[in-house]
């Protein structure tokens, strides 16, 4: 089924490479690993390398938010971007025809460990009563919510690593469906943290590599991801309200596709049957047919099972080659931020014609199918139209078409 293009007139980013779009996609394009980087283990975890947002300092603004959980002030900031390059005053917008669906995989896990370790060194007493306000899952979609005034629909999407790509669809979705002019679309997570790092070290999904340079996707000696944070927003709106307003549109929101693997708690299907489905069903909405696609931003996240599974799915969608990137070599795995971060940045690429490499990847893994991967520099394209993935624990897939 085709749905209707949403204009994307407004974006924003919190990255470890930057706090903002610009500085992130020049970081990118260098291939240039951020400095923000923990220089030895994190604290307890025996974990060497993680990544992590710089001070975000005069940029996170109003009264009480800077005691707020970072996966809140991560999202407020990267939205109040979004909001500025979009020219949107949400003091005189019209809040009932307005939505916010925000995508998250952990919620406030720094003040939960927190009021954990109050609990337990100091008693019940020294829990603070903001814990739960700070921390809840939904608390980002309803601060931003009462901070501009939103009175539409305010959704948070959990669908583990895929939530940020979900939360654009289903902003996508409340626009097609009528119940918004006016839909901020956000991912968000903050799980550089002793708790979260010592649970994905157990299972063996950490790169065990010392180095800046950890993170490798579909390279030959990748052996798993490097933990991040960030957050990464859009607005988006119908094309009617962005011609009224006469607003500039930087792209558009084409299709979007959300399938299940329902194979395995936390492995994706090795022949990415799932994700396929995905990327088919968000081609179909779009009106398009895979050769129509001239770039793909990868999930790419450096896993052996992840980049195995999804090189054989862009093989098989995608026989006529378009450039494979994957944001992660750089950026690390910002979980439930990473799908909305990507499509920033695909949007980007594609408004910029430059696809930028995947870092750290010297040698791709030679078993894998060939697929056109962007090493060792930014490549020119003609391309206007692509493609992006996210997918999760539990077997979540989403996919965006996008295009300019």
């Amino acid at each position: 089924m085709t749905g209707g293009a949403a204009a994307i007139t407004g974006t924003g980013l919190v990255t470890p490479a930057g706090t903002d779009v610009d500085a992130t996609w020049a970081a990118l394009c260098a291939a240039r690993s951020p400095e923000s980087g923990d220089p030895g283990p994190l604290e307890g975890t025996g974990v060497w390398h993680s990544l992590r947002v710089p001070p975000l300092g005069e940029q996170l603004t109003g009264r009480g938010t800077a005691r707020t959980d970072p996966f809140i002030r991560f999202a407020l900031v990267a939205v109040d971007q979004a909001l500025s390059e979009a020219g949107l005053d949400p003091g005189v917008w019209d809040g009932s025809r307005v939505g916010v669906v925000v995508g998250c995989g952990l919620g406030g896990v720094t003040t939960l460990e927190e009021g954990h370790q109050r609990l337990s060194r100091n008693g019940p007493e020294m829990v603070s009563p903001y814990m739960h306000p700070r921390s809840l899952i939904n608390m980002a979609a309803g601060t931003l919510a009462m901070r501009l005034g939103i009175t539409g629909p305010s959704h948070t999407v959990v669908a583990a690593c895929a939530s940020g790509a979900a939360a654009i669809g289903l902003a996508k979705t409340l626009l097609d469906a009528g119940t918004c002019d006016t839909v901020i679309a956000c991912g968000t997570d903050a799980g550089v943290t002793p708790l979260v790092v010592s649970g994905f070290a157990r299972m063996g999904a950490l790169s065990s590599h010392k180095g800046p340079d950890a993170s490798r996707p579909f390279a030959a000696d990748r052996d798993g991801f490097v933990i991040s944070e960030g957050a990464g927003a859009v607005v988006l709106e119908r094309p009617a309200t962005a011609l009224a307003r006469h607003a500039r549109v930087l792209g558009r929101l084409l299709g979007y596709g959300s399938t299940s693997d329902a194979y395995h708690p936390v492995s994706p299907h090795p022949e990415g049957v799932g994700a396929e489905a995905a990327v088919r069903q968000a081609l179909d909405q779009a009106g398009l047919v895979p050769k129509d696609v001239g770039t793909f931003n990868a999930h790419g996240t450096s896993t052996p099972q992840n980049d195995r599974s999804e090189a054989q799915l862009i093989a098989r969608v995608f026989p006529h080659g378009p450039s494979v990137t994957a944001n992660k070599g750089l950026l690390g795995h910002t979980l439930g931020a990473s799908g909305a971060i990507e499509a920033v940045l695909t949007l980007r690429s594609l408004r910029t014609g430059t696809v930028p490499p995947i870092a750290h990847t010297v040698r791709a893994d030679p078993g894998l199918p060939d697929i056109d991967l962007v090493l060792g520099g930014v490549r020119r394209h003609g391309a206007s139209v692509a493609v992006s993935t996210s997918f999760g624990f539990g077997g979540s897939n989403s996919a965006l078409v996008l295009d300019v």
